[in-house]
């Protein structure tokens, strides 16, 4: 507060020192005219003076009394050199205007003090807010240490986003090893979109004031020790997508109120105390029991334990129609009636037989269907099976006016299904060989359990004996790759503020890949083209898992190298092997992309004798100190050069030679959030320093000189 009081003071000292000086030229004027207003005069001439009518009442004839008598012609009042003479008129009216203009100025003051105050109050109270959520909560990491209450603004504070308005829009303290309690004053934050307090030990109950947060898209509270019943008011969260609770020891049942959230797309209640009936009304419809596991007293549609007091299923009684009773007189009817009958079933069956034959002789299709509930092992979450012919109808029979995109795993269609959604198929090629599929299934239930507000949800698949499909939700704004270098003449280019948002988001999808999945899930396709872009331009990770789904033939070793050629890291290249280091070196290929807007690898910039591999090049432009020509010509002069370095810095961390060198992606997420960046820079600076010195000592052994200047050309290249 001492530093909003202090803006406030300067702000109101610099506009009353402009009237000040406003009044102070106006007498300093009049002084060199030789004037003197008539409010400035000498308190004897002042007194002397006969009080002069109004305007109004000279016009209406008062004041005649009190009026001064007309001057003859000739004398100096008359002529205007007295002090009630038109010069006097002239000061006067000139005062007048100087009143008004210092009253327009006051008034605009008021206006400026008052709007300050209203932005800076909104932004206070959610400063206070989330000050009393870090009073409540145990860090005994410091991971709050920024959250300071001297500055009102909390943008400013790690692990907090905010929307150009500067409102909080984003609270993200996901695994940061904290505990204590939620506060009410959480539900303060009304333009809150997304609160990531998973994976902590945080205890107590879950305010009813989340309720307030209407603009919440995902609530992740999972792996907590919190307790009590689930909040009612959480049912007015009409934008949430995604809500987990799961692994906590919530008690009571489960709120009907839930039910009317239709946006909601990801629950997770399991491993709880819940109690009851689960709710079938709603968006409750499309989950499975995975939502609700672990939870001994729940009960009805959702579980595998019927409800106290609900019918038992009893099947229906055998359906035995009444003998008919044939008399004597009857019979030769009822002989001729079954000749003709049998004559009859004997001419229909001789064409379906004949047809039964033909079949036998025609070659098997190359597709055919399997229904999905012809299958009743496959229980895979809250994913559907599509049968083959929902997809074909969905895709035009996968016509090529529908297709998205080629890559190294098939092709991607866009469908629309019979709800009317629109979804993305992507066909996988390769072909198939018997005994897979059980290996496929255990892939696709490992991908739909990677769920993340910046990774690509899998909403469904299809399996018959030939063909392979995974059904994704369509993103409508394309990958980062398409909107840098592929972008329609109406589209505007990527601005800076979406780019680090992008930079961002994919990060945070990475590191749950690596840090929260289990198995931890590799990507080993890290690029531009598989970060997507959703309605809001927020990035969504694609492709991932599915370098392993398709070497499924072999579950233990990946005899293939999956990958695109610019953004293999040199040791996966060598020797086969993957690592999460791997996915680093590759997301930060994918952010020279993001800075440059140019490809990985472009045989184009051998016509001006550049360098094919993107990282080289731009290596090759900061040893020329030619930084400015690093950045996307379509951004212009619309970006931060300080961010555009910090970027560049972490690029450079994430590329180098040696895997151990290079951060997890967890550590890139905190410096992209301005934590630690600066040291980990220096630390690198001084190890490079003494590289440099150790190339540059003189060798006795020229092969010595060349196997040191071949190993460093691989690592600063990567492979070619």
């Amino acid at each position: 507060m001492e530093q909003f009081r202090l803006e406030h003071t300067l702000g109101l000292g610099q506009i009353f020192k402009s009237l000040e000086l406003n009044k102070n030229t106006g007498k300093k004027k009049r002084r060199e005219r030789g004037e003197t207003g008539r409010f400035l005069l000498p308190l004897e001439k002042r007194r002397g003076e006969e009080r002069r009518p109004s305007r109004r009442r000279r016009r209406r004839g008062e004041g005649a009394d009190r009026a001064v008598p007309p001057f003859a012609e000739g004398t100096p009042a008359a002529s205007g050199l007295g002090p009630l003479g038109s010069g006097e008129r002239r000061r006067g009216m000139a005062e007048a205007r100087l009143l008004r203009r210092r009253r327009l100025c006051l008034a605009v003051a008021v206006v400026w003090v008052v709007a300050v105050a209203v932005s800076r109050v909104g932004a206070n109270t959610e400063g206070d807010a989330l000050y009393s959520l870090r009073q409540s909560l145990k860090d005994a990491n410091n991971v709050l240490q920024s959250w300071d209450p001297t500055l009102v603004n909390p943008c400013t504070w790690f692990h907090v986003t905010c929307n150009p308005d500067n409102s909080v829009i984003r609270v993200d303290l996901g695994n940061a090893q904290l505990s204590g309690a939620l506060v009410p004053q959480l539900g303060q934050l009304k333009n809150l979109q997304y609160l990531e307090l998973y994976s902590n030990n945080i205890s107590g109950t879950i305010p009813n004031e989340l309720g307030n947060l209407t603009n919440l898209v995902s609530l992740d509270l999972y792996l907590n020790n919190f307790t009590g019943f689930i909040p009612e008011t959480l049912g007015q969260l009409y934008k949430l997508r995604f809500l987990r609770l799961n692994n906590n020891s919530l008690s009571g049942s489960i709120p009907k109120s839930l039910t009317n959230i239709t946006t909601l797309q990801v629950l997770d209640l399991s491993n709880n105390n819940l109690s009851g009936e689960v709710p079938s009304t709603g968006s409750f419809s499309l989950f499975t029991p995975i939502s609700f596991a672990n939870n001994k007293d729940l009960c009805g549609p959702g579980t595998t334990k019927p409800c106290p007091g609900a019918p038992p299923f009893s099947p229906p009684p055998p359906f035995n129609p009444p003998t008919p009773t044939v008399s004597q007189g009857d019979s030769k009817t009822g002989a001729i009636a079954g000749g003709v009958a049998a004559a009859a079933a004997l001419l229909f069956a001789v064409p379906a037989i004949g047809f039964a034959w033909w079949r036998r002789r025609k070659p098997e299709e190359h597709f055919f269907d399997v229904p999905a509930e012809e299958d009743p092992e496959v229980h895979l979450g809250q994913l559907k099976r599509f049968s083959l012919r929902e997809l074909q109808v969905a895709t035009d029979n996968f016509s090529n006016k529908n297709i998205l995109g080629r890559g190294g795993f098939g092709k991607v269609y866009k469908g629309r299904l019979a709800d009317g959604s629109l979804v993305a198929v992507k066909r996988l090629k390769e072909e198939r060989t018997p005994g897979g599929e059980l290996q496929f299934q255990t892939e696709v239930e490992m991908i739909s359990m990677a769920v993340h507000r910046n990774l690509l949800r899998l909403r469904g698949f299809c399996m018959t004996p030939t063909e392979r499909l995974l059904v994704y939700p369509y993103m409508a704004n394309g990958s980062v790759a398409s909107r840098l270098r592929e972008r329609q003449p109406n589209d505007p280019p990527l601005e800076w503020q979406t780019r680090t948002r992008i930079a961002l988001g994919s990060a945070r999808g990475l590191s749950y890949l690596h840090d929260h999945c289990d198995p931890k899930i590799i990507h080993r396709d890290v690029k531009a083209a598989n970060i997507l872009l959703d309605e809001d331009f927020e990035a969504v990770v694609g492709d991932f898992g599915l370098a392993k789904l398709m070497d499924y033939k072999d579950t233990h070793v990946t005899t293939a190298v999956r990958g695109t050629i610019g953004h293999i890291a040199p040791e996966y290249l060598s020797t086969g092997k993957s690592s999460e280091k791997t996915d680093v070196f590759g997301y930060g290929i994918m952010l020279l992309e993001l800075i440059t807007g140019q490809r990985a690898f472009d045989l184009a910039r051998l016509a001006n004798d550049d360098d094919v591999m993107l990282l080289d090049w731009v290596k090759g432009l900061l040893k020329e100190k030619k930084v400015e020509m690093l950045v996307d010509p379509d951004l212009q002069s619309g970006f931060v050069e300080h961010e555009v370095e910090s970027l560049i810095q972490v690029a450079l961390l994430c590329t180098q030679g040696s895997p151990m060198d290079r951060p997890k992606m967890s550590e890139v997420v905190r410096m992209l959030e301005g934590d630690g960046l600066a040291e980990r820079w220096e630390e690198w600076q001084k190890v490079e320093v003494v590289r440099q010195e150790a190339e540059l000592a003189p060798r006795h052994n020229d092969w010595i000189v060349d196997s040191t200047y071949n190993l460093r050309a691989m690592e600063l290249s990567g492979p070619r």
